[in-house]
């Protein structure tokens, strides 16, 4: 016969031994439920909106300090600049070129660290602890 399965010696087929056993189960994460397709969104007197959106005094601060931020390093290209990191390590470049949008990332010109001169480099956000420009 073709189609029959053999039968073992302790009652299992041949089929029932080659299926892979059967995975754990895994718990469900459930998020919160949304806002309600009838309503305008979330409660925007609620503490998680209040933290998120700040009063408008405060968002123009920031906004102007932003600015000041901004233009300071334009204004600081092409300055010699040296960078306090972690570990008690100083470096120092003879230019400053660029810097990202966020303030993460800092490209220089002939950075000299203590094992020796690159000649053009970027430097991480946040292994600075601080930075300071020559005039």
């Amino acid at each position: 016969m073709k189609g029959a399965v053999r039968e073992e010696p302790d009652g299992c087929s041949m089929k029932e031994k080659r299926d892979p056993p059967l995975l754990p189960q895994v718990p469900i994460l459930r998020l919160p439920r949304p806002p309600s397709p009838s309503g305008r969104g979330f409660d925007l007197s609620s503490p998680r909106a209040l933290a998120h959106c700040p009063p408008k005094d405060h968002q123009k601060c920031r906004s102007f300090l932003r600015q000041l931020f901004l233009r300071s390093l334009l204004a600081s290209a092409g300055l010699p600049v040296t960078f306090s990191l972690y570990q008690r390590v100083t470096v120092s470049a003879d230019r400053f070129n660029a810097c990202d949008m966020e303030g993460q990332n800092f490209q220089v010109s002939d950075l000299q660290t203590p094992i020796g001169v690159q000649k053009e480099a970027l430097i991480r956000g946040p292994d600075i602890i601080s930075y300071s420009f020559h005039v």
